[in-house]
C-alpha cells in the first residue's frame, strides 16, 4: 500500500513538473557573419641611422632610430549559428489553448478552399495556421514567439580566407637611448620624430673630459621583447683637440669679457670649423646686449670688421 502511493505521489509529482516546465517550441536557426583578422608578429627589430661618416668632425651630430615589426595577417570568415526556441510559460496557455482551436479550424477551413481554388491560397493561411493551433493546443507547449525567443550558441566555423605580410616601421618616438662615452653612460631620449641630438659640447658630456673619448656607443632596447640594437660612433682625433678649447669659448663667463673677447671667441670657433656653435654663440650675444643698444652696435660693427662675418641688423626684425 504505501509504495502505490508513493508510485502515485511520484507520477504525479512528474507529471506537474511536465507540465510546469514544458516543451521549448524550437524556431527556426540563426547565423552570425564576421570577419575576423588575426595578425601573428614575425619579426621585430629597432634599428639606429647614425649618419655618415662613421667618424664624427663635428661635435653635433643626429642619430635616427626606427623601430620596425613584420606580421603575418589572416583573414578568417567566422559563422556563428545559434539555435532558437521559444521558452515554455504555462499561463500563456490559457489564451492559446482557445485561439488554437480557432486557428486549427480555420486551417481546415483554408485548405478545403484552397482545393477548390486550385492551390491559390498562401502556405501562410493552409499551413501556418495549422501549425500554430496544433502549438496552441498543446498544454506542454507555447506557440512560437519571435519577440520573446531566446538562443544558444550551436556551433561555430571558421573559413580562413586570405593571409598576407604586413610591415611597419614606427620612430622610435620620445623613448630612452643609452650612450655611453669612455667610462660613463648617459641615458638621452629621442624626440617624438625617433631623432637623438647628440652635442659632445653640451650636457651631459661637457661634464666629462670629452677629449679622452675615442668613440660612441649607443645602445636601444625595447624592454617588452628584449629586442635591442647598437651602433657605434668613432670621435676623430681632431676633434677631441677642439673640444676643451670649444667648450671654454662657449661657456666661460661672458659678461666679464668685453666686445673684443666676444668677437674673438665666435671668430675662433669658426676658425676651429665649429660654424654651427660660432652662429649660436654669435645669436646668443646679439640676445644678451638687446637692452643695451650701444653695446650691440659696437659689438654687430667690430663682428663686421674684425671677423669678417655678415650679421644681420636685428633692428630690422
Amino acid at each position: 500500500m504505501f509504495n502505490r502511493n508513493t508510485l502515485r505521489l511520484g507520477g504525479a509529482a512528474l507529471c506537474g513538473a511536465v507540465f510546469l516546465s514544458g516543451c521549448a517550441n524550437q524556431l527556426p536557426q540563426r547565423s552570425e557573419h564576421e570577419e575576423r583578422i588575426e595578425r601573428k608578429l614575425l619579426d621585430h627589430s629597432l634599428l639606429i641611422d647614425a649618419g655618415q661618416p662613421g667618424v664624427l668632425e663635428l661635435p653635433q651630430r643626429r642619430v635616427r632610430i626606427n623601430e620596425q615589426k613584420t606580421f603575418e595577417v589572416t583573414v578568417f570568415e567566422v559563422t556563428r549559428k545559434y539555435d532558437r526556441y521559444t521558452p515554455y510559460q504555462p499561463w500563456r496557455e490559457l489564451y492559446e489553448i482557445p485561439l488554437g482551436a480557432v486557428a486549427v479550424v480555420a486551417g481546415v477551413g483554408a485548405n478545403i478552399l484552397n482545393v477548390v481554388l486550385l492551390g491559390s491560397l498562401p502556405d501562410t493561411a493552409t499551413k501556418d495556421w495549422i501549425s500554430y493551433g496544433f502549438a496552441g493546443l498543446n498544454p506542454f507547449m507555447n506557440v512560437q514567439s519571435n519577440g520573446r525567443s531566446q538562443q544558444n550558441l550551436a556551433s561555430i566555423d571558421e573559413q580562413r580566407q586570405d593571409a598576407r605580410l604586413e610591415y611597419s616601421s614606427l620612430p622610435w618616438s620620445e623613448r630612452p637611448v643609452l650612450v655611453k662615452a669612455g667610462n660613463e653612460q648617459h641615458e638621452l631620449s629621442t624626440d617624438r620624430s625617433g631623432v637623438l641630438r647628440i652635442n659632445l659640447l653640451d650636457s651631459p658630456f661637457a661634464e666629462q673630459d670629452i677629449s679622452r673619448v675615442s668613440s660612441l656607443l649607443i645602445s636601444v632596447e625595447d624592454p617588452d621583447s628584449e629586442v635591442r640594437a647598437d651602433a657605434s660612433l668613432m670621435v676623430s682625433r681632431t676633434l677631441r683637440g677642439k673640444l676643451n678649447e670649444a667648450h671654454r669659448l662657449i661657456y666661460d663667463d661672458l659678461e666679464g669679457d668685453d666686445t673684443r673677447q666676444w668677437v674673438h671667441r665666435v671668430k675662433r670657433l669658426s676658425e676651429l670649423g665649429l660654424e654651427e656653435e660660432a652662429s649660436e654663440l654669435e645669436q646668443s650675444l646679439i640676445e644678451l646686449t638687446r637692452n643695451d643698444p650701444e653695446l650691440q652696435e659696437a659689438f654687430l660693427r667690430s663682428l663686421t670688421k674684425d671677423a669678417g662675418r655678415l650679421v644681420a641688423d636685428p633692428g630690422s626684425n
